[in-house]
């Protein structure tokens, strides 16, 4: 948060972040395109119905949603750590989200594809909770995964000051806690190496984030 001066670090306005996420997903598209050749070359291409496909798919919708949140809080907040924090998760989820898109490009699979967490329906325990219920609307599934719902972002979008900076930190702390399952899902139902090693980083860097937001919270004495 601070440099080794101990000032605050700097930020940009709010169009140069939007600026840098759009440059950023295209880096990572690119980097994708050589990345998943090399891994594509040591095993099998996974198929649409694998747990690549789906976590890929699923982790697209997730984190186009944590990008718009960010940047919504990151055009308007005053406080400093929620603007470094609004710019971490925007830069690199956007990051992460091309590289999902590029996955399925490689493996010549459908952007779109099932009901949404349906490929985790074969994983142990720690993602039942998450799994897909039988009948579900998407609605209701995008809530399972611990999306915001409209009337919730408009919401936030209606406060100003530190009750904003409260409500993102909630709903993002709901987001993030959404995520693990699927990542953890894919560690035990997976085998290609660089989706194994994403879903890895997704687990430490929004476990990390989980603690923070926490922490910010408690600081600003939230109480919704």
């Amino acid at each position: 948060m601070t440099d080794p001066d101990g000032d605050r670090r700097a930020l940009p306005p709010w169009w140069a972040v939007l600026l840098v996420v759009v440059a950023v997903a295209g880096v990572a598209f690119a980097i994708g395109r050589f990345s998943t050749f090399g891994a594509l070359g040591a095993g099998t291409v996974p198929t649409s119905d694998s747990p690549e496909a789906g976590f890929a798919r699923d982790m697209q919708v997730h984190h186009g949603q944590a990008v718009e949140m960010a940047m919504d809080i990151y055009r308007t907040t005053e406080n400093p750590d929620v603007r470094v924090l609004a710019y971490d998760i925007a830069t690199t989820q956007s990051a992460q989200k091309g590289e999902f898109y590029d996955w399925l490009v490689k493996w010549n699979l459908p952007q779109a594809g099932g009901p949404l967490m349906a490929w985790m329906t074969d994983a142990a325990d720690t993602a039942h909770q998450h799994v897909a219920t039988p009948g579900a609307s998407e609605a209701e599934l995008l809530t399972q995964m611990g999306m915001a719902s409209p009337a919730e972002l408009a919401a936030m979008r209606a406060e100003t000051g530190t009750a904003a900076d409260c409500t993102f930190l909630a709903l993002m702390i709901r987001h993030h806690e959404g995520a693990l399952p699927m990542a953890q899902a894919l560690l035990q139902l997976g085998s290609e190496p660089r989706a194994l090693q994403v879903a890895q980083g997704v687990i430490d860097t929004q476990s990390a984030e989980i603690d923070l937001m926490t922490s910010l919270r408690r600081g600003m004495a939230c109480t919704d």
